[in-house]
């Protein structure tokens, strides 16, 4: 496959992956009974798409996010995702002990804490094995 071919398909990737993912809010939106969730979040997904494409023409950020090619940009992004993870993770643990205190079981936060936590040792388990 072609260089020029490569950045092209990777260009669209993100763009790709926001539509099927408004496609996918939309079509649970509507079988679930909740249209305005259905429109509103296929609306956020086709916007944020378009915008990336869009910012893309003017954004070195955007356009090194898309096309993948430059590496402080992917470096950047790795450490961006990190902080993200971390936060999610915090929000998940910090929620998991409001509903305890509440009274509740903690479910489905202790779950989704699990997840991470198992996802993370095999991710590095996997990382270590293959350097």
């Amino acid at each position: 496959m072609s260089t020029a071919k490569r950045c092209l398909q990777s260009r669209w990737a993100t763009p790709v992956v926001c539509l099927v993912a408004g496609l996918a809010y939309l079509g649970a939106g509507l079988a679930g009974g909740e249209p305005a969730f259905a429109w509103v979040g296929f609306g956020i997904m086709v916007v944020f798409g378009a915008a990336m494409l869009a910012a893309s023409r003017f954004s070195e950020t955007a356009k090194g996010l898309l096309d993948r090619r430059d590496e402080r940009i992917n470096a950047l992004d790795r450490d961006a995702t990190v902080i993200a993870g971390v936060v999610v993770i915090l929000a998940i643990l910090v929620m998991a002990i409001v509903e305890i205190a509440q009274g509740e079981d903690g479910s489905p936060y202790f779950q989704l804490a699990a997840l991470a936590g198992v996802s993370y040792a095999v991710a590095l388990l996997w990382l270590r094995w293959r350097r």
